[in-house]
């Protein structure tokens, strides 16, 4: 199934892309860094028989806007996805989160309690503030974080996939993957190949790390944290907070790396599929 992409103005110069599919019980799909809204393709299409599914491409990424760095304040995203939820007239909603979005999904639920259903957070990142001594780090960082190598610039598109091959989130390059990667990226206008995900972004994003920790409070929301094998929360020190603030929660190991959308997405799908059985309508 094909997505539809309708954009949403949120101001004069602001506006949020999103992907829709199905209809039924609505479930909102947040991608994490330097990705967007169609790398939960197969997500959507195992689910849209019965669930409408949305996925905006957050702001900085994808289709949606660019504004500059201090846009990127956890509180700016909930706000917009509040907004996107008005608009399409959901009274409540799922919420599937990856990586760096979960904390946004964790303060909207606290924020907003009766908008969020419940809750899937795959193998999250950044979610709480981290010490503002590693700000001069940042620099290193962005040149060492693997997925952020995608961002370019490469001579050509063909030169860009190669290095995409390498990393994690494309390991064994099937047409998911393949699809999911060519829709992030942009030729821009000296010629070149980058990410459409904006430095601005980037850099804004890890700004809101040093300011906003996402799990300060108990919440109540039914909640699973699916666990890759291969993620990035093996150590039960990483997973400590969720068992301490989230009182509904579910762990649950699957197979994969930090990115089981795209590399397991058959036992992905399955495991979304079955908690939100749970919990639907």
């Amino acid at each position: 199934m094909e997505p539809i992409r309708k954009t949403l103005p949120l101001s004069a110069d602001l506006h949020l892309s999103y992907l829709t599919w199905g209809a039924g019980d609505p479930v909102m799909f947040l991608h994490g860094l330097a990705d967007h809204g169609l790398v939960w393709q197969s997500l959507a299409e195992s689910l849209s028989d019965r669930h409408l599914c949305v996925a905006p491409d957050l702001r900085g990424h994808g289709e949606s806007s660019k504004p500059p760095e201090p846009d990127y304040d956890s509180q700016m995203l909930t706000a917009d996805l509040e907004t996107l939820t008005h608009h399409l007239k959901l009274d409540s909603v799922h919420v599937v989160a990856h990586s760096w979005a979960a904390k946004a999904a964790l303060i909207w639920a606290r924020q907003q309690p009766q908008r969020i259903r419940s809750l899937v957070l795959v193998d999250p990142f950044f979610v709480n503030r981290i010490p503002g001594f590693l700000r001069p780090t940042f620099p290193i960082l962005y040149r060492t974080l693997p997925f952020l190598k995608v961002m370019g610039p490469f001579p050509t598109y063909e030169a860009a996939v190669n290095v995409a091959q390498t990393l994690k989130q494309y390991r064994g390059w099937s047409p998911l993957q393949a699809m999911a990667f060519q829709a992030g990226m942009e030729q821009k206008s000296d010629g070149r190949w980058g990410s459409k995900f904006a430095i601005a972004a980037r850099n804004g994003v890890f700004l809101d790390t040093l300011q906003r920790a996402g799990l300060t409070a108990a919440i109540d929301t039914p909640t699973s944290l699916l666990l890759p094998k291969k993620g990035l929360n093996r150590s039960n020190f990483q997973l400590k907070p969720y068992k301490q603030y989230l009182n509904r929660l579910t762990l649950t190991s699957i197979p994969g790396n930090h990115w089981p959308h795209l590399v397991e997405p058959q036992a992905f799908n399955q495991a979304v599929a079955d908690f939100l059985d749970v919990h639907a309508e």
